[in-house]
């Protein structure tokens, strides 16, 4: 009871000033991500209003911001050009079931395999994607769209040195789409791309067939649109662990980004997941608990129902200088020096995530490619046995598992024996599995064959007890 209190009234001054930033900030983004996911803007406000409400309650780490997001936008581009909003609905929901899926089996502890390289990789890939996708707003425009859109990317650079206390994309925004309005300039707007509705969302079932073939049709994206939302959640929940020196729950927010997106889909709403850049202006403003959370969803759709009218007039390059912006902050610059000193299996295996996501347009499957190529790295990296001799004893060094067993094997098959009794020494060497196993066996006949003795010396306890479980005996004697 006391956590819960700590949680939601410990800070509360702090958590309802730095919500209210965060709902400022949440407004062109929600838009924007619903534009590029070609559907109405207010799929994205609906979205971000419902999870960030949601998550308040029932996710586990606080003051996390969760709401739309481009990462899972650009996952759902061709399901709702093929297929319409209700199949997204219907997506976003099952997306969450199998999230409380995920977090009831304990998924979050797979993090730890993610390697840095491939989460280097999905970052990257994440903001050239986006960035590709506002390409369409502003390559071919105009002189006047080419203008708003540099001016609105200067603003958004230049305002934080004279404006701290309010977002720079808020104040770009308005300042020019005022300055649009006001001078006439024929620059495509939001309400070109679809309405805004003043009014609070509502319960409702998915228009869709109930049928075998629909659940085919929203699967691969349900399952992509997991793995992408918890691997941005999970990693935006480890650095907001960093930021404030706390530990969070990372199963109970996979967990309650289903619960989320569940709520969401069934009130109109895109799939969402955690949003980095909000998150960590959430805690700069000083938000550490749900209460910041909570405000931000609750006061976005209070603006959202009081200036719907004037959100229709914001130009669409205005929108896209916002998400070049966020484009630009969210790669990782970095990788470019980490590429010159890092190990050249890791800058490939990060070069090959986002030449996987580019190409697929699905962060889900560069994730994974980039995981199986650096498990593939690993497994040849650690399946090299080094065997010294010193007299009639063979010192055997590394991991003896089904991937090193044959080097071990055509060792001793090709190597020419002075003595009738050797020893193998495995003091330094762990035999991991049947296949080592097997190995040892193997070796140990095709000696005898040539009448040569072998004692097997230094091997451990467990690996002694596989031993016994496999063969019935140590083969040690």
């Amino acid at each position: 009871m006391g956590s819960i209190r700590e949680q939601w009234f410990g800070n509360i001054r702090a958590d309802v000033l730095a919500g209210l930033v965060v709902a400022l900030a949440l407004i062109p983004e929600a838009i924007a991500f619903s534009i590029l996911a070609g559907v109405d803007p207010m799929v994205g406000l609906y979205a971000s209003f419902v999870i960030a409400v949601t998550i308040s309650f029932v996710g586990g780490r606080p003051a996390m911001i969760s709401a739309a997001t481009g990462a899972m936008a650009l996952v759902i581009v061709s399901l709702v050009k093929d297929h319409g909003l209700h199949y997204l609905l219907a997506a976003t929901i099952l997306t969450g079931f199998i999230q409380i899926a995920f977090g009831l089996l304990k998924i979050a502890k797979l993090m730890k395999f993610i390697p840095n390289a491939v989460m280097i990789g999905f970052v990257n890939s994440l903001a050239i994607l986006v960035f590709l996708a506002q390409t369409p707003h502003f390559i071919g425009g105009d002189f006047m769209t080419w203008l708003f859109l540099l001016v609105t990317i200067a603003l958004i650079y230049a305002i934080p040195y004279i404006i701290k206390g309010i977002p720079a994309p808020l104040i770009a925004v308005v300042i020019l789409s005022i300055v649009a309005v006001y001078s006439g300039v024929n620059l495509k707007t939001v309400g070109d791309m679809g309405s805004i509705s003043q009014s609070l969302p509502s319960f409702f079932i998915p228009d869709i067939p109930f049928n075998w073939e629909t659940f085919m049709i929203i699967l691969p994206y349900s399952l992509a649109l997991a793995v992408v939302g918890l691997v941005e959640s999970l990693l935006t929940a480890s650095i907001l662990d960093d930021m404030t020196s706390t530990e969070s729950d990372k199963n109970k927010e996979a967990r309650g980004q289903g619960i989320a997106n569940v709520i969401n889909g069934f009130f109109g709403g895109m799939a969402g997941c955690a949003m980095i850049g909000q998150s960590v202006i959430n805690v700069k403003s000083g938000g550490r608990g749900r209460l910041s959370t909570f405000v931000a969803g609750s006061f976005l759709m209070f603006l959202i129902l009081v200036l719907g009218d004037y959100v229709v007039q914001i130009p669409m390059p205005v929108l896209a200088g916002v998400m070049v912006v966020v484009c630009i902050t969210q790669f990782d610059w970095h990788s470019f020096k980490y590429a010159m000193i890092a190990p050249k299996k890791d800058v490939f295996v990060m070069l090959l995530t986002i030449a996987v996501v580019l190409y697929t347009h699905n962060l889900a499957i560069g994730v994974v490619a980039g995981i199986i190529v650096s498990a593939l790295f690993f497994v040849n990296e650690i399946s090299r046995v080094k065997i010294t001799q010193q007299g009639t004893t063979y010192a055997v060094s590394g991991q003896l598992f089904f991937a090193s067993t044959e080097s071990f094997v055509e060792y001793f098959k090709t190597q020419a024996f002075s003595s009738n009794s050797i020893i193998i020494d495995f003091t330094n060497c762990k035999v991991w599995d049947d296949s080592a196993v097997g190995s040892l066996v193997k070796v140990k006949d095709l000696l005898k064959a040539k009448n040569i003795t072998v004692a097997y010396t230094g091997i451990d306890e467990a690996s002694k007890q596989l031993l016994v479980k496999l063969t019935g005996h140590t083969i040690i004697d």
